[in-house]
């Protein structure tokens, strides 16, 4: 009995250990983790859905501390100079909105892991306005007959899909 005793607390112990190096790499924050996207983790969901705003969005992690959820975007790469590139902010504003709305507390900021480092992002009302301006954008130019190219970055072009139907590439 004491032997058995001894090996549970030993994989307990074990157990502990590898989910706070697991929590170190990928960068999460102190708190309870409520949700995951990531396989092999404690929690896969479905995504999170904003009946208002029409959008849907599954962060890779979210965190509870307290009454807020944090949401964490992990990223492949090394950390932009001069912080998080725009899209990832966004990205990481409309999982705040959306955990806003599911979970009744406003997030006060997200995280972006990046291969090198983390990146705060405070979830202000500005972030959310430039959010719901996107979005707005995004949806007319889905209710467009034709909508012109967004960048001048030959790179992204030699990699889309569309590239051989486009009358804007570049590459």
């Amino acid at each position: 009995m004491l032997r058995f005793a001894i090996i549970l607390l030993s994989c307990a112990l074990l157990l502990i250990w590898l989910g706070r190096r697991i929590r170190r790499r990928v960068g999460l924050p102190d708190g309870r983790v409520v949700y995951a996207d990531t396989v092999g983790w404690q929690r896969v969901r479905r995504p999170l859905f904003s009946e208002r705003l029409r959008l849907s969005g599954k962060p890779d992690y979210l965190v509870r501390k307290g009454h807020c959820h944090v949401p964490v975007e992990v990223k492949s790469g090394a950390m932009p100079t001069g912080g998080a590139y725009r899209s990832h902010q966004l990205q990481l504003a409309a999982y705040c909105l959306l955990a806003e709305e599911r979970f009744g507390a406003r997030p006060t900021h997200g995280l972006i892991k990046y291969d090198d480092g983390v990146h705060t992002v405070e979830y202000s009302p500005e972030l959310e306005h430039a959010l719901i301006d996107t979005l707005g954008c995004m949806r007319a130019d889905l209710a467009a007959s034709e909508v012109a190219r967004s960048h001048r970055a030959e790179g992204r072009c030699r990699g889309c899909g569309l590239r051989a139907d486009c009358t804007h590439s570049l590459a």
